[in-house]
């Protein structure tokens, strides 16, 4: 995936090219500890290595990428406490934005596109393809805020999200037990059932924090 070359300054390309690889994070094209070669994605993405530095600079920043002294840039290996963190602003972003919805949001139509994808996938099955699914399942339910800031802030929480699910080697036993309850909190959506959706995402994210620290406890991580 490429950026589109606009008129503008090297900030905003940067900008748009820092988005390009926050995509690849959530999409997992990119694997905890792995190193980015500069020359490689230059190349790649048809940029100068400035620009690029720069959008590495903005995913250092928030925390999704590395850089070690003398050796390069690396994708962030995360550690329990982040994990931790990521589920904390989950809980407060996109349980407020559910229970706020109004309802026949067009956003919750991204839900179900989201929900469809990953009972396809799941057929397959593709595990990678249902993991994007749920990511862009929990995109649409913070777009229920109507809120620009936030849908940007919320694609760098998936990133790190992502990086931790990747981490774990185990897709499929990270995402499997969520098509169904994304498919029920869907279903509660639809209906205009707002505080009964918002409950039950409480419920739903506090036992995915749940099985991704048990996870990360196996792998000897905590």
């Amino acid at each position: 995936m490429r950026p589109r070359k606009t008129e503008g300054d090297g900030l905003d390309l940067a900008e748009r090219i820092a988005g390009v690889l926050r995509e690849r994070l959530i999409t997992g094209a990119a694997v905890p500890g792995e190193q980015l070669s500069e020359a490689a994605l230059a190349s790649d993405l048809e940029v100068s290595r400035n620009t690029l530095r720069e959008a590495f600079r903005i995913l250092i920043h928030e925390g999704t990428l590395e850089r070690i002294p003398n050796r390069g840039v690396f994708v962030r290996v995360p550690s329990v406490s982040s994990i931790l963190d990521v589920f904390r602003v989950r809980r407060v972003i996109e349980v407020a934005a559910v229970r706020e919805a109004l309802p026949k949001h067009p956003a919750i139509a991204d839900a179900r596109d989201a929900v469809e994808r990953a009972k396809q996938a799941q057929e397959i099955p593709e595990w990678t393809i249902v993991g994007t699914a749920n990511m862009e399942f929990h995109s649409a339910l913070v777009s229920l805020a109507d809120s620009p800031r936030l849908n940007i802030f919320f694609q760098n929480v998936l990133a790190e999200l992502r990086i931790a699910f990747v981490s774990l080697h185990s897709a499929e036993h990270l995402h499997a037990p969520f098509v169904e309850q994304n498919e029920e909190l869907t279903v509660l959506l639809e209906q205009g059932r707002m505080t009964e959706a918002a409950a039950e995402l409480e419920t739903y994210l506090a036992r995915s924090e749940r099985l991704v620290l048990a996870s990360f406890g196996r792998m000897g991580q905590c």
